[in-house]
Order: C-alpha cells, then sequence, then structure tokens
C-alpha cells in the first residue's frame, strides 16, 4: 500500500472515531439537556409544590398530618409528664387527624419560628395559639378562626400593673414574633423591653425580678397568674381584639378548604366548648367563660 494510500486509510480511521466521539458527545449533550430540562421540571414542580405544602390527598397517601403546636404554653400547647402532648390546641389537632384518618405527628415551634415552618414545609398546619395579622396574611394562609383573643398584662400582685399608662415606665417582657412584641413596638416605643423565644424565659423573668410586666394574650396571662402565686392579671384586654387560627401553607387551598369545612362540620356538637370545658375551665375557673373565647363554626 502506497504512503498516501496509508495516510488516507490512517485520515479515514480518524475521521470515523472523531466522528464517533463527537456523535457521542452530542447525544450526551442531547441526553444531559433532556435530563436537565426533566430535572428542572421535576425542581420546579418539586419546589411548586414545596412552596404550597402537601394537599390532603399527599397527606393521606403519607398516614401522617404533621402540625406544629407549642410544647411550652400550657393550656394551649405542652408536654405533660409522660412526654404527651396536651392542651385546647392538641385536641383540636387530634380531631383534624381522627377526621383526616391519619397519625398526627406534632412538631414543636416557637412563635418566632411559625411562618419559616409553613414555608419550609417542615409542618402542614401551624396550631400555635396563631393570632390572624394582615403581615401574617401575607406569608400564609388562615383557616377561619377558633378563638378569639385580645392582649393581657401579667404582673407582681403588689406592683400590679392596672393602667396601661403605667407600662411607658415598666419593664416589659415578650415573646418575639408575637403580636404583644408588635404592639408593644408600636404603642410604647420608649419602653423598657426585654425579648425572648421561649414562654419559660420571659416567665422565669417575672418570677426573679427581672421585669414588672408581660404582655402577652389575655388567655395566656390569666392561665398563667392563675397559678402562680403571688401575681395577677391587672389589664385583661389591651389594645384590640384578635382572633386565633390555624395557619396552613400560601396558597395551599385544598387543605384550607377541607380545614374551614370540618370547621362548619364541628359547630353541630359545639366542639370547641367541649374543648374549652375539657382544657381551659379547669385552669380559668369563673375569670373568663366559653363564649368569651370560643368561636364555633369559623364565625364571629
Amino acid at each position: 500500500m502506497s504512503l498516501f494510500g496509508t495516510h488516507r486509510a490512517s485520515w479515514k480511521k480518524r475521521s470515523t472515531m472523531i466522528a464517533g466521539v463527537l456523535a457521542a458527545v452530542s447525544l450526551a449533550v442531547a441526553g444531559c439537556s433532556s435530563s436537565d430540562t426533566a430535572s428542572s421540571g421535576t425542581s420546579s414542580e418539586t419546589t411548586a409544590a414545596s412552596e404550597v405544602g402537601r394537599t390532603v390527598d399527599e397527606i393521606k397517601e403519607s398516614g401522617t398530618v404533621r402540625i406544629g403546636v407549642f410544647a411550652d404554653k400550657a393550656p394551649f400547647g405542652s408536654i405533660d409528664s409522660s412526654g404527651d402532648y396536651t392542651g385546647y390546641d392538641i385536641v383540636y389537632g387530634d380531631r383534624i387527624g381522627e377526621d383526616l384518618g391519619v397519625e398526627v405527628e406534632y412538631v414543636p415551634v416557637e412563635a418566632a419560628s411559625r411562618v419559616e415552618f409553613l414555608e419550609s414545609g417542615k409542618v402542614d398546619i401551624i396550631l400555635a395559639n396563631f393570632t390572624v395579622t394582615p403581615e401574617r396574611k401575607e406569608k400564609v394562609d388562615f383557616v377561619n378562626p377558633y378563638m378569639k383573643v385580645s392582649l393581657g398584662v401579667a404582673s407582681p400582685s403588689d406592683r400590679e400593673i392596672t393602667d396601661p399608662e403605667q407600662l411607658k415606665d415598666a419593664s416589659i417582657v415578650v415573646v418575639k414574633g408575637t403580636t404583644a412584641d408588635t404592639f408593644i413596638e408600636a404603642n410604647y416605643p420608649d419602653a423598657k423591653v426585654q425579648k425572648f423565644e421561649q414562654y419559660t424565659e420571659v416567665t422565669n423573668s417575672l418570677l426573679d425580678g427581672r421585669a414588672d410586666a408581660w404582655v402577652t394574650d389575655n388567655t395566656e396571662a390569666l392561665a398563667w397568674t392563675g397559678a402562680q402565686e403571688g401575681f395577677s392579671t391587672g389589664i385583661t384586654s389591651l389594645g384590640d381584639q384578635d382572633t386565633i387560627a390555624a395557619a396552613v401553607a400560601k396558597g395551599n387551598s385544598t387543605l384550607l378548604e377541607w380545614l374551614n369545612n370540618q370547621l362548619t362540620d364541628l359547630a353541630g356538637e359545639q366542639f370547641f366548648h367541649k374543648d374549652f370545658e375539657q382544657t381551659l375551665e379547669p385552669v380559668y375557673g369563673t375569670d373568663i367563660s366559653a363564649d368569651e373565647l370560643v368561636v364555633e363554626g369559623g364565625k364571629l
């Protein structure tokens, strides 16, 4: 074979190899592109699903509903000596699980983390004394209310705060991320305020004399002072009346609708009045009645 023939054969062989490599690269790129597109689509769908939370069907299929609750806020949500969740919100949460036909996984949350737990998909529902506000409505979808509430002020009985004017010169404690936190910032900008993550940190600051007043929901103030000797709720209605409701991730319309329909169904059996009698009445006694707090059927 001539040198030219050998050269040509060699070039032909290399051309074939190059063509094969290019074809493989093209297929690989196409495959990656297709894969990336599919992956991107899946990721987008997953992200979208994550943004709106799990649907009712997805919750039922999983067999578990995740509900965010307080673990240190008796008598609404706390853990008893046996390690079980107990309280007003827990009775409601148990009924949600029962009516969905699934197990309930309670997830402890702090006041400031409630929105984040919904947005990140850590929970399906928040039932942690969540007061409805315009700011929160921008981030989550609220179910119709199951309670009504206003702010109250707990203080030592020997230095009882009975007039809102006294708060201007008081050392005030609040829990971060609560309506009390927002209210005090807006109405008492010059007051001395300490903010804590945990409710136990707040009450401890009152007990050891580091604070003069705790501003919180009147339901919480009355519950704590009713069980704590030497303290009282001198102001039981501070600011406007608000409502408390369950919340779901923004855009989770199927779960929102299901929960609203459940509230309507529960009204016929006066579910929340019975819940009050079981969990709150033993704490409040005659200080506050069920009708002052309870909302049936999601309607004020």
